[in-house]
């Protein structure tokens, strides 16, 4: 039985070390995103076969570029655009961390389109089918935060919550937990339920529409217990960078929900 508050230990960030050689759990969360995408890939192309074997065999390449540089380059112009026009050769530098989800999405759309374009594939079933995928990847990454003892919560205000060795003497609430369970676990079981067991899911971009709706609403939730980046802080009116970057999602989400494309003839 947990008491609180939750006195958490140094956590080592590095999960394999052979000499020189380290491999973080950051990486590791990340290739287990992606392992499972590919396996998840293959599954809904057994069903509906949209992907050629020479794509299927490429999307990898594809998925790895679009994400790592997304997830950078968001990171550089939403959360810290001031510090790489000063030290613009550290944009590069993918070994220091710094990745935002929202801008990994939109590498991950943007070179999904392209992979679409270029194998003559349906893209809205091919992100589907991705949607579903993707909390898996979000789990995991959120658990790696936790680990490296980043991106906590705002203090509790009570005894509730736990004492991360870099964020003080008083309890945090682990935002990185909240997120790993809302964006992670729940939105995968809504999105696979809604996969295996609702007829709107045949609708090309309903499972994209509601991954993006949900994902949104989850992020902005939790970015109330999120202690906000430090370079940045709040917005304006107790709003943060993670909540104005969701709001977009939502309105897309609804937009591909009830958008009904139309039939080829």
């Amino acid at each position: 039985m947990f008491t609180f508050p939750i006195i958490l230990p140094e956590l080592d960030p590095i999960a394999i070390s052979i000499g020189p050689i380290a491999i973080r759990w950051y990486s590791l969360a990340y290739i287990a995103g992606i392992l499972f995408a590919l396996f998840w890939l293959k599954k809904c192309n057994q069903k509906d076969k949209f992907l050629s074997e020479q794509a299927y065999d490429d999307w990898l390449f594809w998925a790895v570029l679009s994400v790592l540089l997304g997830g950078r380059f968001g990171y550089v112009f939403f959360y810290n655009p001031s510090y790489f026009l000063s030290h613009p050769l550290e944009i590069f530098a993918f070994w220091q961390g710094g990745m935002s989800f929202h801008g990994g999405l939109c590498g991950a759309i943007f070179g999904m389109w392209l992979f679409a374009k270029k194998y003559k594939i349906d893209f809205l079933k091919l992100t589907d089918c991705l949607a579903v995928a993707a909390p898996v990847g979000l789990f995991f990454g959120r658990l790696a935060n936790f680990i490296n003892m980043e991106l906590y919560g705002r203090v509790s205000g009570s005894s509730f919550g736990v004492i991360f060795p870099n964020g003080g003497d008083l309890p945090r609430h682990p935002s990185q937990l909240y997120e790993a369970g809302l964006e992670g676990m729940l939105l995968f079981a809504i999105l696979l339920s809604l996969q295996q067991f609702s007829a709107l899911a045949k609708r090309p971009g309903f499972l994209s529409g509601s991954f993006l709706c949900l994902y949104g609403i989850f992020r902005m939730a939790i970015e109330n217990f999120r202690e906000p980046d430090e370079q940045i802080g709040f917005l304006w009116a107790k709003i943060t960078m993670g909540q104005a970057l969701s709001l977009p999602l939502i309105f897309l989400g609804i937009f591909l929900i009830f958008f009904r494309p139309k039939k080829k003839k």
